[in-house]
Parts: structure tokens; sequence; C-alpha cells
């Protein structure tokens, strides 16, 4: 009775994922120089909207540019633009962070 039952979960596990990705979603990549280095992305679009924003490699410190880029992640998610004001004292890294997720945005 317990395989019986742990079949049928999976198998409502299994359909109910299959379920969330039949929209289809378009991934890209793209790179722009940051404050200490290349700062590379992985970005995810959905019907036109930016759905998920990865830094795949970054060159600048956690304390002030992974702060930044954090910030700056959730913004664009957000309000769906790369048309936003760097984060103050981190002005390199977000214009860097930003053309990044623009270019990436210019390969579709």
């Amino acid at each position: 009775m317990r395989y019986i039952l742990g079949m049928m979960l999976a198998a409502v596990l299994i359909f109910a994922c299959a379920s969330l990705r039949t929209v289809s979603e378009t991934v890209c990549e793209g790179a722009a120089m940051g404050y200490r280095g290349m700062i590379h992305v992985r970005v995810g679009m959905e019907e036109g909207n930016i759905t998920e924003i990865t830094v795949v490699e970054s060159y600048e410190d956690e304390a002030i540019g992974g702060a930044a880029i954090e910030e700056l992640t959730d913004l664009v998610l957000m309000y769906n633009t790369t048309e936003i004001d760097a984060v103050s004292g981190a002005t390199e890294t977000s214009r860097g962070f930003l053309e990044a997720i623009e270019n990436a945005i210019m390969q579709l």
C-alpha cells in the first residue's frame, strides 16, 4: 500500500512540475566590464519579461559590488527594465552589471 501511495505522489509531483514549464522561456548570456573586471550574467526571459538573473562570473568584491548587484537584481526583476540608477558607491559595478543584462537581452 505504501508503495502505491508513493508512486501516486511521485506521479502527481512529476505532472505538477511539467505543467509549470508550459510557457517557453528563453535564456541568454551577456557580459560587460565592471569595476574590477568582467561581469557575466545569464538572463531568463518569458513573454518579454525578465524572469531571472544569475551572475555566472564576477570579480567584484562581495561587500560593495556584490551588495549592489543584489539590489540591482531585485530592482530589474521588479520593474522589468535596466533603466535604473546606479547604486551609490558602486557606480562602475552598477553600470557593468546593467550593461551585461542589456547585452544578454540584445541577443534575442
